[in-house]
């Protein structure tokens, strides 16, 4: 089956807005400078769009040395060059892992603007996935994520009001697997590139807030919740798109054909 990359999204720093990009270097830990920040607070524990809303206004770029920010809040953006330093203890969803403290001026800027404390962090040492064998930097557990767009097609033609792709915050949109097609894949080629897909990627509250306006509402949780039911449903959440481990590098385009490879049970809901 051949599916067609139609959108890259890089999230520079965790939790906050996307980077819709035509092209990226797949490294072993994802797209290249995804995840490569995250905010903390004062205790090292990662600071998320579930108690603060506002992460999602934050407009990141990154180009591997100069990280640049902007927010409605904020009569000037963030310019901030990398720094090193000794590494902290910081936690995500309580598993650790390491980052690099950013300075005073970028915590005192990202405090002022999210209206909590919090410290900027630049991901160093190594993190392993949950399953597969895999590396991240901070991403929640696998570096990839990966949805179909059909499947929010279908998804909207069940809400009363049609919802964007931001919604979902994935790293690479698919068309032509159908609605739900990306369940039963669990491997995608091209570019030079393989990814396998290692489990569902479970829906937390996040997908309730507006990426453009930080308001949160009930609608794709809640919609979501009343037919992805049975195996599309864990402790980890309702089930929506795959997670995946890059197992060869290499690059990916907007527009690239990509093989994606069925597992042998593979069925779609």
């Amino acid at each position: 089956m051949i599916a067609v990359v139609a959108e890259l999204n890089i999230f520079p720093i965790k939790s906050a807005g996307a980077v819709p990009v035509t092209e990226s270097e797949l490294t072993a830990q994802g797209l290249r400078h995804d995840r490569a920040f995250m905010l903390v607070r004062p205790s090292g524990r990662h600071l998320s769009q579930r108690e603060v809303r506002r992460l999602a206004l934050l407009r990141p770029a990154y180009d591997g040395v100069k990280l640049t920010v902007h927010a409605p809040a904020a009569a000037v953006p963030l310019v901030h060059e990398e720094v090193d330093g000794p590494a902290w203890d910081v936690t995500v969803h309580r598993r650790p892992c390491q980052g690099i403290d950013q300075g005073d001026e970028a915590a005192s800027w990202f405090t002022a603007v999210l209206g909590v404390p919090c410290r900027l962090v630049r991901f160093t040492g190594t993190r392993p996935t949950r399953l597969g064998d895999g590396t991240l930097t901070f991403a929640d557990g696998y570096p990839v994520s990966v949805l179909s767009a059909e499947s929010l097609d279908d998804l909207n033609r069940r809400v009363d009001v049609a919802l964007p792709m931001s919604r979902f915050r994935p790293n690479i949109v698919l068309r032509g697997l159908g609605a739900y097609g990306e369940d039963g894949v669990v491997g995608l080629r091209g570019g030079g590139a393989e990814i396998e897909l290692v489990r569902p990627c479970g829906r937390c509250v996040i997908i309730n807030v507006d990426q453009e306006t930080a308001e949160r509402g009930p609608a794709p949780l809640r919609a979501l919740g009343r037919y992805r039911t049975g195996r599309f449903r864990d402790e980890q959440g309702i089930m929506f798109g795959r997670l995946g481990v890059p197992r060869v590098p290499g690059f990916l385009r907007v527009g690239d054909r990509l093989t994606a490879e069925r597992g042998p049970d593979a069925d779609t809901g």
